[in-house]
């Protein structure tokens, strides 16, 4: 099917990849809510240090903590409609759960700083989260730039 420029529907790794990370956020989000895969579902605050509940026994959890995973999934989800689109998601995303990972581990985690709330395994997995969204948008972006090249050689 042609695109605007009328070429060829051509599936770029960009996009499938900010479409894959969306839709991870988009079950995350989802499971957040689920009584016993999150662990001490009652004790689940809408926001703050003194949520209980914890995903899979091991992340923190609050209802916002859980909307933001919603939000960023739909995000991720949309922006995989264009390739330039999901590398910006992928990239300033990925810079973005960076940035929330040294605040997670620069804050007094029972402060009411820690609105999401966050804890230790919550800024491994967002530093982990963030540094694998930005080479996903560093490599995949690569990889079609690469693919580009040697198709307009060919020519």
């Amino acid at each position: 099917m042609p695109d605007q420029r009328g070429e060829a529907h051509v599936r770029r790794p960009v996009r499938l990849a900010a479409l894959t990370v969306g839709a991870a956020f988009l079950v995350v989000g989802v499971l957040g809510f689920l009584p016993g895969v999150t662990t001490d579902y009652g004790e689940l605050e809408f926001a703050g240090p003194d949520s209980g509940a914890q995903l899979f026994g091991l992340f923190t959890v609050s209802v916002l903590h859980n909307i933001v995973h919603l939000g960023f999934g739909v995000l991720g989800v949309a922006a995989a409609a264009a390739p330039a689109l999901a590398r910006a998601y992928l990239i300033w995303g990925g810079g973005l759960y960076l940035l929330l990972a040294v605040y997670g581990a620069g804050i007094d985690r029972s402060s009411q700083f820690n609105v999401v709330p966050v804890d230790a395994a919550d800024n491994w997995l967002h530093a982990g989260l963030g540094l694998g969204m930005i080479a996903l948008g560093v490599l995949t972006t690569a990889a079609e730039r690469a693919r580009e090249t040697a198709a307009q050689r060919r020519r």
